[in-house]
């Protein structure tokens, strides 16, 4: 890294904004300060992700491609343009997309017209099922499970902002075909399965599971699954969805497999998308604090930061004690490890730096340390520190290592549990909205039936209807908050960012 992505010169000064009173500046300076993306770049809505960010959204990338493969997905890459007819062979996709759409209207020197306009990828149903119907001959082909990780081009007209909304964003979308309608709803359940294994247990992102109502769903879908987190701003971000699209995508586009007996059946359609750039803006939005970033340990661009400790005519003592533990970290751990011997800033000036980029543990060497022979291990989440003996060092460092994700996660799942609120009137759901949590209702429907009640609720609160729980659900109500019909769902309502 060079010296402007923050591995060397002056650092940045601390983050001056309290995550709780000013969420949105807070983030806006974390982005800034701790070096992660660059929204100068001369084409609005589209985001520069700089080194400190990369290096953990790659990481991101390389456990939820492990896992898709480990459960049975191939890879793939398929082109970026669409052309225009491939979105007319399913109707009601076209008219959920077609707002959103970039189009390449002409090439070349001269600006010549395309004969077909082309769309820059907004998602890849229209692309992929086009090729599915050539590829997919018998139902020994089945289950057929591909994903590509990609970037998608969606004209957000909205204000834009770093990781959470933009024009551009980067994605892994996975789209099975199976031979039964029951073997597509099991892979939605896989589906979210790994949706909770990435996001909870390795990114600590607190998630609940919600089916969509028949109003908010994908468009061509027979159902959405999606993912909501609560950010501390009170309002939730959709995280990864899944989407059984059943056969609604196989006639269109011709998706059809001999059966076991020689006849012609259409094939069973899912897709799924964690969006891994949104997923990393609400990663660093949840786990950060007043001093800047918190991240998981396997996700950190540098996992160890050792400080040199400086006194006059100790220096070279200092710095040769420090190299060795560098040393033997790399060689006895897989650790990423960074000595910071920048002799023109102060110690505490650099603790700063490390915390703000949420370098999980740092270790302190002085010459007082030396004549003990020890160092101080500091870790960043939570603020703990230790004196070990050098000799006991790297197995402590591995300890804590081996513990700081668990760590972190559960503090953050016991926060999230805090954030639901049960409530039984339109007016009590506002305030509970208001002050930043999750207001759990009645209503009478989530299908169509429910709708007029919805917006009723949706108005009165200026919230939205999440849907309801996938996991099981322990709260019941009498009544539809709304109606007051009796044995109503019970559903999340929360402001959507």
């Amino acid at each position: 890294m060079s010296a402007k992505d923050g591995q060397a010169g002056k650092p940045q000064k601390g983050i001056t904004v309290k995550k709780d009173e000013d969420f949105s500046a807070w983030y806006t300076e974390l982005i800034t300060k701790a070096e992660l993306a660059d929204i100068r770049y001369n084409v609005k809505g589209f985001i520069v992700y700089r080194a400190w960010a990369t290096i953990s959204i790659k990481k991101m990338y390389a456990k939820y491609e492990s896992e898709l493969e480990k459960n049975g997905h191939m890879p793939l890459v398929m082109p970026t343009v669409i052309p225009e007819r491939n979105f007319f062979m399913e109707a009601d996709h076209v008219e959920g997309f077609a707002p959103e759409v970039f189009w390449v209207t002409e090439a070349g020197g001269e600006g010549k017209k395309l004969e077909e306009r082309l769309a820059l990828r907004p998602t890849s149903e229209t692309a992929l099922y086009y090729m599915y119907s050539m590829w997919i001959r018998s139902y020994q082909d089945l289950p057929f499970k591909r994903y590509q990780s990609c970037q998608v081009f969606r004209y957000e007209g909205s204000m834009t902002r770093p990781f959470f909304r933009a024009r551009e964003f980067h994605w892994i979308e996975a789209h099975d075909v199976f031979a039964t309608l029951d073997d597509a709803k099991a892979q939605v359940r896989e589906d979210m399965e790994t949706t909770y294994k990435m996001l909870q247990d390795e990114f600590c992102i607190p998630i609940i599971f919600f089916q969509r109502p028949e109003w908010d769903k994908f468009a061509g879908a027979v159902h959405t699954y999606a993912a909501d987190a609560l950010l501390d701003s009170g309002k939730v971000i959709q995280l990864p969805s899944t989407h059984l699209l059943g056969d609604n995508f196989s006639k269109p586009f011709d998706v059809k497999f001999i059966n076991s007996e020689g006849v012609s059946e259409y094939g069973y359609i899912t897709c799924y998308g964690p969006a891994i750039s949104r997923i990393y803006g609400a990663m660093i939005a949840i786990l950060g604090d007043d001093q800047g970033l918190v991240l998981p340990f396997d996700l950190a661009p540098v996992q160890v930061v050792i400080v040199p400790i400086y006194f006059k005519g100790k220096e070279q003592m200092v710095n040769g004690k420090c190299q060795e533990m560098e040393k033997v970290l790399k060689e006895e751990t897989d650790f990423s490890v960074k000595l910071d011997d920048r002799e023109y800033i102060t110690p505490g000036e650099k603790f700063n730096e490390w915390e703000m980029r949420g370098v999980p543990i740092r270790v302190e060497i002085g010459p007082r340390d030396i004549k003990k022979e020890q160092v101080v291990i500091v870790t960043r989440n939570p603020r703990d520190k230790h004196f070990i003996k050098i000799d006991d060092a790297v197995e402590k460092i591995k300890e804590i290592a081996n513990g700081y994700t668990a760590k972190l996660r559960d503090k953050h799942l016991r926060k999230f549990d805090d954030l639901i609120v049960m409530v039984e009137t339109i007016g009590e759901a506002r305030e509970v909205i208001e002050s930043g949590h999750i207001a759990c209702i009645g209503i009478c429907s989530i299908d169509m039936r429910g709708y007029d009640c919805a917006e009723n609720i949706e108005k009165g609160t200026g919230a939205f209807i999440r849907g309801k729980r996938v996991d099981e659900e322990s709260i019941s109500f009498e009544r539809c908050i709304s109606c007051g019909r009796p044995d109503p769902v019970t559903v999340y309502c929360a402001k959507s960012y």
